[in-house]
């Protein structure tokens, strides 16, 4: 395969950049064009649910450092819509200009929900998917405010910790039964609804919102479909992330049920010489024999450094399976693989209601997914039972040394 002489880039997100690094690191020195609307320079995510709100930094992890982009020749354009991409002619339409390229990889992201109830644009309903939405986010958790976030995932419960860190009054609304029941299940999520509860958190379960209610641009209360009206001086929504794949869609490439960009096992779209990687990619996983689409930190950040070497003419397939932490008051834990809470099996070493534990979650057998919460020692040992889908007896998981059943 002859060597691109122009790569472009769509998405100047942390897997946009991570594909642009790895070009570079990989000694690819053609064109590297790497364009996206947000107006900071490519910065990682989980600081602005966690230590920007905190208050415990000002500035997220940045992807690289400033002076990168120009030291490596890579054409950042930040601020900056791509309003189409031409597959037939290997264009993409930036401000009614048509710049070429020979590889393109997108890496679009994805957006927050919306729920779609009245108020929904009164100025104090937030969302947090960008550094400006964490910085300003900040700013209202002070002691005292009435806090109300709609959804109980992983963002609701950060922004709910450190909320209540800064002494506001924080209420979790959510249709599930628990917070983070529908990754967890019922045994695991209870232990995050007790810790939020010992830290003065008011869930509201079982019931979803029908109406932001105020005046002046301002919303005061947030109605509940059992009746109840919440007190609201600011209202934030996690009710979860879409995919953006508008350009995916406009340029005809195949999408999946799930409403990614289908791509295969080596992040190819169904176009020629045209990648997707991120939160838009659907991806046929190798290992797991099935098409999944992932939004955490670590798949953006290891799917686009993979896809460079493929971008250049490598087949390589992408098998990670999918990482993600969290850090809430006093509990840290590492998600590793992928479970289904409501059907696998769950095995528990150590101490649930210590909060000191690891929860395995086992498949005919064999292993699909771990958590550690507050367990640091086991991590390599844990991402192989994962990554090999170790076949193992239930009881040797919680008292037997787990670097042994690798056998």
């Amino acid at each position: 395969m002859v060597e691109p002489r122009r790569i472009v880039i769509v998405g100047t997100g942390l897997a946009g950049a991570s594909a642009a690094g790895a070009l570079r690191e990989q000694g690819y020195d053609g064109e590297v064009l790497l364009i996206g609307e947000q107006r900071h320079r490519p910065y990682e995510l989980p600081a602005l649910s966690k230590g920007i709100l905190l208050g415990d930094t000002d500035d997220p992890d940045w992807v690289h450092d400033e002076s990168f982009y120009g030291e490596k020749n890579i054409d950042l354009r930040l601020g900056t819509r791509v309003g189409a991409v031409n597959v037939g002619d290997r264009t993409v339409d930036v401000d009614g200009t048509a710049e070429s390229w020979d590889r393109l990889v997108l890496a679009t992201g994805s957006t927050p929900r919306r729920l779609r109830v009245p108020g929904n644009d009164f100025d104090n309903v937030r969302r947090l998917r960008r550094l400006d939405d964490a910085r300003s986010l900040r700013q209202e958790l002070t002691e005292g405010r009435n806090i109300v976030i709609i959804g109980a995932g992983w963002i609701g419960c950060e922004v709910a910790a450190a909320a209540r860190k800064h002494g506001a009054n924080v209420t979790v609304v959510d249709t599930l039964a628990h917070p983070l029941h529908r990754v967890l299940g019922d045994t695991v999520s209870g232990v995050f609804r007790a810790l939020h509860e010992s830290q003065g958190v008011t869930f509201r379960m079982d019931t979803g919102v029908v109406e932001y209610a105020g005046a002046d641009g301002k919303a005061t209360a947030v109605r509940l479909e059992d009746g109840t009206e919440l007190p609201a001086d600011l209202v934030l929504v996690a009710v979860g992330a879409e995919p953006r794949t508008d350009l995916a869609q406009e340029a005809g490439l195949a999408l999946s049920d799930d409403g990614g960009v289908q791509v295969d096992a080596t992040l190819r779209t169904s176009a020629p010489d045209v990648f997707a990687v991120g939160d838009i990619a659907a991806h046929a996983h190798p290992r797991l024999g099935r098409r999944i689409r992932v939004e955490h930190w670590a798949n953006a950040k290891d799917q686009g450094a993979h896809v460079a070497q493929n971008v250049l003419g490598a087949s390589e397939p992408f098998a990670a399976s999918p990482y993600f932490f969290s850090d809430q008051y006093d509990l840290g834990m590492e998600f590793r693989g992928l479970a289904d809470p409501f059907g696998d099996e769950l095995v528990v070493r150590g101490d649930l209601t210590g909060r000191e534990f690891i929860a395995f979650w086992l498949r005919d057998g064999a292993v699909q997914a771990a958590m550690n919460v507050n367990m640091w020692d086991d991590g390599d040992t844990l991402q192989a039972l994962v990554d090999q889908r170790v076949r193992v007896e239930p009881a040797k998981l919680v008292d037997a040394d787990l670097a042994s059943l690798m056998g």
